[in-house]
């Protein structure tokens, strides 16, 4: 009776133990390689920039990319939609995931692509977890927590920000229900891949975001303005990016052309803005929104930039562009407005990563890491207006909506295209 009466918490704490011992595994590793990536991708970026020639390489950097896939058995990867699908299904990531998309943004960037690298955070850090939940011998539940730690530590490493990157792998799977029993697992992955990080150099992502008006209904209405310009914004940049993918494969169904073509298309974008303001990732270009120095088509243009470049077959992610996006877009709010350009740009990342990601909890964190806890309603009345307005688009095709976002309703779906 009494062993009975004591087996719930002992079955708690054993969980426990488990876990942050899985935990920590998982979380150095994925904090070793993730900060060997950012490091290589900040090289590669600086790289560029004092070479902007390098975009003419474009084409032959692409190649390689399909070289790489293909040498190592990955030509039918689908990227971080493969990632989210694997939590709930049966389908497994490979080893060779990581590698691949390791060298594959690598050489994107290096010919001045426009991606991110946080989207390939998360596939290799499912392909880390995935590796590691079968060296621990873990059973296939165990497993699915094992890969979304991978993406928590590797997430955390590359940006710094192991709060958002330990509840988003929970939360961008299915929106409306968390996996709530990776919460231990992902906190203490994210935390410790967060940490090495750091002792190694590699310093997280911070935006100085200046004064911040009064709370008042008049902000208010200006906030809520913000975030429904975003929640538009986040609808065009998704179907943009699923319509640019559907022509791709209709009219150029090898993935060499395919490749090539959009290094070509990228190439003579370059040459007509006379500038690399639109390659790379973007973080330089969210750099100038802060110092007032956005453009007012700024958004439209790294939307175009990014599409062309990540459907066209190169790696990397959608996760910095977005960011990006929303920086621009806030921006030029700011200008049209006359408001100020730090906390409008600040709440534009914020209002496109919710609008695009679907995931509000995340976001909230997100813009407390980067930015700080001064603005916190401007951040949580744009979170929540945007994530309304922003219907059921998505950058990830497996993302599933278990509950609607109007009523208390099951409805099971996946997103818009």
């Amino acid at each position: 009776m009494k062993r009975e009466k004591y087996e719930p918490v002992l079955k708690n704490i054993s969980y426990f133990i488990k876990w942050v011992e899985g935990a920590i595994v998982i979380g150095i590793v994925s904090g070793c390689i993730g900060t060997a990536f950012g490091k290589c991708v900040l090289w590669v970026l600086a790289f560029f920039q004092s070479h902007p020639w390098m975009v003419f390489l474009l084409p032959l950097t692409g190649l390689l990319v399909l070289g790489v896939y293909h040498m190592l058995g990955e030509d039918n990867n689908r990227g971080t939609n493969m990632v989210i699908e694997s939590i709930y299904s049966n389908t497994e990531i490979s080893f060779a995931t990581a590698p691949a998309v390791f060298a594959g943004t690598l050489l994107t960037h290096l010919g001045g692509g426009s991606a991110g690298r946080e989207g390939a955070a998360l596939q290799m850090g499912g392909s880390i977890g995935t590796q590691i939940g079968k060296w621990l011998k873990f059973d296939e539940k165990d497993k699915k927590i094992a890969v979304m730690c991978g993406m928590s530590g590797v997430f955390a490493a590359l940006f710094g920000t192991p709060m958002a990157a330990a509840i988003f792998s929970m939360e961008v799977i299915s929106i409306g229900v968390m996996y709530y029993a990776a919460l231990v697992p992902c906190v203490f992955s994210a935390f410790t891949a967060a940490a090495l990080a750091r002792f190694w150099g590699l310093m997280p992502e911070q935006f100085a975001i200046g004064a911040v008006p009064a709370w008042s209904i008049e902000t208010a209405i200006v906030a809520v303005g913000l975030a429904a310009g975003c929640a538009l914004v986040s609808e065009l940049f998704c179907i943009t990016l699923h319509t640019t993918e559907h022509l791709y494969k209709k009219y150029l169904p090898s993935p060499v052309w395919r490749i090539l073509s959009g290094a070509a298309i990228v190439i003579v974008l370059t040459l007509l803005t006379g500038s690399t303001r639109y390659n790379g990732s973007g973080v330089s270009l969210i750099e100038k929104c802060f110092e007032g120095e956005g453009l007012p088509w700024d958004f439209l243009m790294k939307i175009l930039f990014t599409t062309v470049t990540l459907e066209a077959g190169f790696k990397g992610g959608e996760i910095v562009p977005t960011l990006t996006i929303g920086a621009a877009f806030g921006s030029f709010f700011a200008f049209l407005f006359g408001q100020p350009v730090g906390l409008m740009t600040a709440c534009g990342m914020l209002g496109l990563f919710v609008g695009v990601t679907n995931c509000p909890i995340s976001t909230l964190l997100l813009g407390f890491e980067l930015f700080g806890y001064e603005a916190m309603p401007f951040f949580v009345l744009v979170i929540a207006v945007s994530f309304s307005f922003s219907g059921y688009y998505s950058l990830y095709a497996s993302q599933k909506f278990i509950y609607s976002k109007t009523r208390t309703e099951f409805i099971n779906r996946k997103t818009n295209k």
